[in-house]
């Protein structure tokens, strides 16, 4: 694949760009690491400080793919054995080994009965579904699906993989470290390598053998929502991290994993951060080059480390322009066999993520040969596996799959085992640290990763560190919210419908408060109503976002301003701005927001990031005596903030970078930092937006994954017309209809809605503040789309209506349309903007976006629904004349 002059310059400003703010050099593209031109540059164990991989001050920019020397060898008896046993598999056993499902929908006898190779616990599940399982429990499954594979013909051990990804956060009562976003701050490699090891311990506590992590994203556009799991936008910090985290994780040696360590996953390859618009699971349109010298970065470190295993990203990669056109990479035996496994020379598990041969062309969840074709070793099936299995083997019986990419695959899996120790370990309950207490704690090393990870950006007047003898008031929805602390992935997968007793071993920054200062001298109002702030010495408000995860925290329809995502955080703070005391704020976020509001309102402010369960570590800082815990404030931001909200991408070595605090910002104690006064300009459209009577150039997201302001869901009947809101659950009832969330393209993406056929019913999605011009949706000849399953067909008249405020409405009929798609298979639906308009749709005032009604019986799942523009135009739109 070319790489055009143009893209490749790029690449080096962008470079420059991160080594000018570090006084590094980079040299011309064409340098390969000292190698002779065209020769394949190579990639060995890093430079070190302290013994610890170095941040180095620049990175060579690489004209190529280059092959990265594992610190794990390949060992000759261990080759051997793998052969061995791969000669005595049949091709049902091959299959099974690389079959992966959800620990809710398989029980240890199908383990046996099928010789899985390994299970998920996906976010949010747990033994026996049991939020608050213990140790033993998580431990006793563990062991009974161990049990169940060593009893096979075979006796190949199955492995279970977990999303720890900021500690064994899925388990009740582990200590949660911060996100990665704050661990970047941090510019610690050697921190990293102790979080790695520690999070080893944890899960060895619960009996899993492979962690899900590290990302390695490296972050374009602050607008994904998984910006917080990447350790930076700078390729420097993501690059020496990799390193690190994996080898505290793996543990070990040349040959092997140490008997304390777990299967580390270097994830999402390739380019998960760099979608347009940050748009999770969206498009990279990146140029060879870039994937080269930007994103391919962490996977250097993380498989210089010996990462045993590599998860595919959810993403496209795709640009017309430059002649790419993998498409989803789940798909792409470019990225996976001919980057990842040849030219990069990785020896271990690729292995797919949640479902994702299902987004591939002409593919299923329980059905890709592409998928398997293009080197992914391990897929991810977890409910629909059965399927997979008899489809894989029909697969390979015809031909479509070849055999011996299915060998390929069965023996990176047993190569992988055998390095991990699996086959001479006892079951997971008898080995070390297995149900320990001790392992699962680890508040020490936490709390001094919040106290590296926080970063200084305003203190006017010196107003912190704050006297040990001040009396202060405490306001702010995050000040006593574990939940808000800790973020998406904790406990459950969005890590919502969490409250502080879900964390029996944290504190909360308010908590830390108290033990700093004395209970006595902190007085504590989260909405600042009937206090005088005149009456202490400091006000501390604890504000920002609250907990997502992957899409449903994604912005591509918003802004970046903090007070239009929050509003509330905003009112508390004038409540308590000018009232005679300094105002100290602590932002709570998992990525960069356009807070000039808050910065004006604040004396001093401080991110704290997604700090996990340590909150005391946020008071160590704030409070002066505590500084016996080090130097105060040394974080860094590893991301840069912006001064206005839109702007983004903020990236160094992008066209006019501007940002509020520049990549590498942070205060250290002494310093001030008085921004002045901000400005504090608010868009009153999304980026890239225009209202009225123009032509919309972007889609109108209703919804994705979870509603998108200002729209909300609803479900309505006799029960109750007005409507009952579905909550953040993605659950709500009435006699005659009832929603549950469901998966259509990815897990957990839908409205399963049910009418139960007792009465009429519908769900849809409004403004509750009212009608909205959208004339500009019907000039750029848009369509409503939507994806959808079919579960029962519609038994009674069904429609899809927009209203413009009832009783202004338009509909059109959909019964043949719902009667039509086949049970059980995703269909995308699209219906042009301007059937409705010919019908009554006072486009000027439209409140409700979508609703589907009906007065029977039926079933259906609803995913990502939107209005697109220029879809009208679509051959697959359906004409208005089918809808009578």
């Amino acid at each position: 694949m070319s790489r055009p002059p143009a893209r490749r310059a790029r690449v080096c400003a962008i470079l420059a760009g991160f080594a000018l703010l570090t006084g590094g050099l980079v040299p011309s593209a064409n340098a390969d690491s000292g190698k002779k031109p065209g020769r394949q540059p190579e990639i060995g164990q890093p430079a070190t400080d302290h013994g610890c991989a170095r941040i180095e001050k620049r990175l060579p920019a690489l004209a190529e793919w280059p092959k990265v020397n594992s610190r794990i060898t390949r060992d000759r008896d261990d080759e051997k054995r793998v052969a061995k046993i791969l000669a005595g598999m049949t091709l049902a056993e091959k299959v099974g080994q690389m079959t992966q499902p959800e620990i809710a929908a398989i029980t240890p006898d199908e383990v046996r009965q099928y010789g899985i190779g390994s299970v998920l616990n996906g976010g949010g599940s747990w033994p026996n579904r049991d939020k608050h399982a213990a140790p033993q429990a998580w431990l006793t499954l563990a062991d009974q699906y161990w049990q169940a594979s060593v009893s096979t013909r075979t006796k190949i051990p199955v492995i279970w993989g977990i999303d720890a990804v900021h500690g064994n956060n899925n388990v009740f009562g582990a200590t949660i470290f911060p996100h990665n976003i704050g661990l970047g701050a941090a510019q610690d490699p050697c921190l990293l390598r102790d979080i790695g090891e520690a999070t080893a311990e944890q899960i060895r506590a619960t009996g899993q053998d492979w962690a899900f992590s590290p990302t390695l994203a490296v972050v374009r556009d602050d607008r994904w929502g998984r910006t917080y799991e990447g350790f930076s936008e700078d390729p420097r910090i993501t690059r020496a991290y990799g390193y690190e985290i994996v080898r505290g994780l793996q543990g070990g040696n040349s040959d092997r994993l140490g008997s304390k360590g777990v299967i580390a996953t270097a994830k999402h390859f390739i380019g998960d951060g760099g979608t347009l618009k940050g748009a999770d699971q969206g498009v990279n349109p990146s140029s060879e080059a870039e994937m080269i010298n930007l994103h391919g970065q962490g996977y250097y470190g993380a498989l210089a480390a010996g990462a045993q295993s590599v998860m595919v990203s959810f993403n496209s990669w795709t640009n017309a322009d430059l002649g790419i056109n993998e498409g989803k990479l789940h798909g792409s035996e470019l990225a996976i066999n001919q980057i990842l496994k040849k030219k990069i020379g990785f020896d271990g598990v690729v292995v797919s993520d949640w479902n994702g041969i299902g987004q591939v062309a002409g593919c299923t969840n329980a059905s890709c040969a592409r998928a398997v074709n293009a080197g992914i070793d391990v897929i991810m099936v977890p409910n629909e596996w059965k399927a997979f299995i008899a489809n894989t083997i029909a697969q390979v019986e015809s031909g479509e799959i070849p055999m011996a990419r299915i060998d390929d695959a069965v023996t990176r899996i047993l190569r992988v085992k055998l390095r991990a120790g699996l086959f001479s370990a006892p079951k997971p309950s008898a080995r070390p640290l297995a149900g320990s207490a001790d392992a699962l704690e680890a508040k020490r090393l936490s709390r001094e990763a919040v106290r590296k990870s926080q970063v200084l950006l305003k203190n006017k007047g010196k107003v912190l560190p704050l006297d040990s003898r001040a009396k202060v008031l405490v306001v702010g929805k995050s000040a006593d919210s574990l939940q808000n602390q800790t973020g998406g992935w904790s406990l459950t997968w969005q890590g919502t419908g969490n409250s502080n007793a879900d964390f029996p071993n944290g504190t909360t920054i308010l908590g830390g408060l108290r033990e700093a200062l004395g209970a006595a001298d902190v007085t504590f109002s989260e909405t600042a109503d009937g206090v005088d702030p005149a009456g202490f010495d400091a006000v501390i408000a604890v504000i920002g976002e609250t907990p997502y995860a992957e899409g449903v925290g994604d912005l591509t329809r918003r802004t970046l301003e903090a007070a239009k995502l929050y509003p509330g955080d905003l009112a508390v703070l004038d409540k308590v701005t000018g009232k005679g005391a300094p105002v100290v704020t602590v932002y709570v976020t998992g990525r960069p927001l356009y807070v000039n509001k808050e910065l004006n309102r604040s004396d001093a402010f401080v991110v704290a990031w997604l700090p996990g369960t340590e909150g005391g570590g946020v008071a160590d800082l704030l409070v002066e005596d505590r500084h016996r815990h080090g130097d105060g404030y040394t974080g860094k931001l590893s991301y840069s903030w912006p001064k206005s909200a839109c702007q983004t991408p903020l990236n160094p070595g992008d066209e006019g970078y501007d940002p509020l605090f520049p990549l590498g910002y942070g205060l250290r104690n002494g310093q001030t930092g008085n921004v002045g006064t901000l400005d504090e300009t608010s868009p009153e459209f999304p980026c890239g937006q225009t209202g009225g009577g123009g032509t919309a150039t972007e889609d109108l997201e209703l919804f994705n994954r979870t509603d998108i302001a200002p729209y909300r869901s609803f479900i309505g009947s006799p029960e109750n017309w007005g409507g009952t809101e579905i909550g953040p659950d993605a659950t709500a009832a009435h006699a005659e209809i009832n929603v549950v969330p469901s998966d259509v393209n990815v897990q957990g993406d839908a409205l399963k809605s049910t009418w139960t056929g007792v009465g009429p019913g519908q769900i849809y999605l409004q403004n509750p503040a009212g009608g909205t011009d959208l004339r500009g949706y019907l000039n750029a000849q848009s369509a409503l789309v939507f994806d959808t399953i079919v579960h029962q067909a519609p038994a009674a008249r069904t429609v899809i209506s927009l209203h413009c405020v009832y009783p202004c409405f338009s509909e059109v009929v959909a019964t043949s349309l719902f009667q039509g798609l086949p049970a059980g298979t995703k269909a995308t639906v699209k219906i042009p903007i301007a059937c409705f308009a010919a019908t009554g749709l006072d486009m000027e005032n439209v409140n409700t976006t979508f609703l589907v009604y009906t007065e029977g019986a039926f079933s259906a799942s609803f995913a990502n629904v939107r209005w697109v523009p220029q879809a009208a135009n679509d051959p697959d739109t359906l004409a208005c004349g089918d809808l009578t």
